[in-house]
């Protein structure tokens, strides 16, 4: 999770060395990143029909495997064309990785303990973003950009070899056949939907091009629902939004991503074109809340074994989204410390939430559907990721226009607000939950009876 995470924030960094060495433009090269995004959005859907039909342990593997290939054919990648199609090759290992490492990891831990593993789990997220930059810049500085690609060698016959030791998991199989129709119709609706996200984004083609496939991935996405209404065997099934919390945690969980997700795009550039830092030195600033991310694991369990969902996804995301906002209002020209403090504490609260979060989405869920539940989670974090840089770049340039001046400071401090509101509105979402809900999974219940 963490090769993948890092990965599709490293290259952001190295793009203009990568750009000079294959002969292309920066700006073209963007469609590196959007063809790396696509292809997770086309096959992330069948993750869950793989894993069910030929194992998920054998899946896994074979995904970190196409991972490692496609890093490789990047490293070599001569043209714009054949490094953008190594991005989508390597997409594909990148979309079933991460999804069927959370379902081998659900069905291989009682509930009770689900908080618990969620809490590491959700490190390697946190880090990979933050880190992203800074690996980059170094090896892009130092070395090569080839070396961006070739690190993942390593890190993936690790992980296979550990997988094929380690991960002791029951081989559950359910051999249904395949919903063709309703692949083709989410494959058209989320690839047109984070393609449309991309370029508005990261206008590398005419942004016209962005609304137009956002709107045909939006029409797929309302034929698949219908589709999906009569179909046998749904490849993704969305009757699992009628458990409650399950539905809590998606919706929630995406709002408040929406924010979170336009941080790293925001912060980076607010630092170098605000207060005039360079890559390295602001990614030494924001790695900051990566530390935050690594010292709640030590406290989440007994968090939520003290008080339950609700009261600590309502405040951490409240909480969380107050102090993104607030990141934007800080002048780090004296010193960047109440900033890094801010970032600190910023990293605590997102990783309580997105761990509460997580399991709290499983808590109604059973293992037969946890197939279906995970991809359907790994689906929308994308989707709300590339929302929310969507959202910041939009935010941007329209504060730029309307104010009619070049891209400044101020305009950065009116999208870190606009965000941290979302990101405390996915908080507010929580309010709603019933007294005691999940107490299986985050072990209220026990604690509470323990007291007594």
């Amino acid at each position: 999770m963490f090769m993948e995470q890092m990965d599709s924030t490293v290259i952001a960094t190295s793009l203009p060395a990568i750009a000079t060495d294959i002969g292309t433009e920066p700006v073209a090269l963007k469609l590196a990143l959007t063809s790396y995004f696509v292809a997770l959005a086309i096959f992330i859907p069948i993750s869950g029909w793989m894993a069910d039909r030929y194992g998920a342990k054998n899946i896994f593997r074979l995904a970190i495997l196409v991972f490692m290939l496609g890093s490789l054919a990047c490293s070599f990648a001569f043209s714009l064309e054949t490094f953008v199609i190594s991005r989508f090759f390597q997409g594909v290992g990148a979309s079933m990785m991460t999804p069927i490492g959370r379902l081998l990891l659900v069905r291989s831990t009682p509930r009770n303990e689900l908080v618990a593993a969620m809490a590491w789990l959700t490190v390697p997220a946190l880090l990979g973003p933050i880190t992203g930059p800074v690996v980059g810049g170094f090896l892009t500085t130092y070395l090569s950009w080839h070396w961006i690609f070739w690190i993942n060698i390593p890190i993936g016959l690790a992980g296979i070899a550990l997988a094929t030791r380690f991960l002791q998991v029951a081989d559950e199989r359910n051999p249904r056949p395949i919903d063709f129709v309703g692949f083709v119709l989410l494959a058209v609706a989320f690839s047109g939907s984070i393609f449309g996200l991309s370029v508005i984004s990261l206008p590398a083609l005419p942004i016209i091009y962005g609304y137009l496939t956002i709107s045909v991935g939006v029409v797929s996405g309302i034929l698949y629902f219908l589709h999906a209404r009569h179909a046998k065997f749904p490849l993704l099934d969305p009757g699992l939004f009628r458990h409650r919390l399950f539905r809590s945690a998606i919706i929630g969980g995406s709002v408040f991503r929406v924010g979170v997700g336009a941080v790293p795009f925001l912060l980076p550039l607010m630092l170098q074109l605000g207060f005039g830092l360079s890559p390295f030195a602001s990614g030494l600033i924001t790695f900051i809340g990566a530390v935050g991310a690594i010292i709640s694991k030590f406290m989440t369990e007994r968090v939520y074994a003290k008080f339950g969902f609700k009261p600590v996804l309502t405040i951490c995301g409240i909480g969380g989204g107050a102090l993104i906002a607030l990141q934007g209002q800080i002048d780090i020209s004296a010193s960047p410390v109440v900033l890094m403090a801010i970032l600190l504490i910023g990293g605590i609260f997102r990783s309580f939430f997105f761990t509460g979060c997580n399991a709290l989405g499983y808590a109604d869920v059973d293992n037969e559907e946890a197939s279906q539940a995970t991809a359907i989670t790994a689906v929308c974090q994308q989707l709300s990721i590339a929302s929310g840089v969507a959202v910041a770049g939009g935010i941007l340039e329209i504060s730029s226009h309307f104010r009619g001046v070049p891209l400044s400071l101020a305009d950065f401090r009116i999208a870190f607000i606009v965000v941290g509101v979302l990101s405390a509105v996915g908080g507010l979402i929580y309010l709603r939950l019933p007294k005691g809900a999940g107490d299986e999974v985050s072990g209220f219940q026990k604690a509470a009876a323990q007291k007594t």
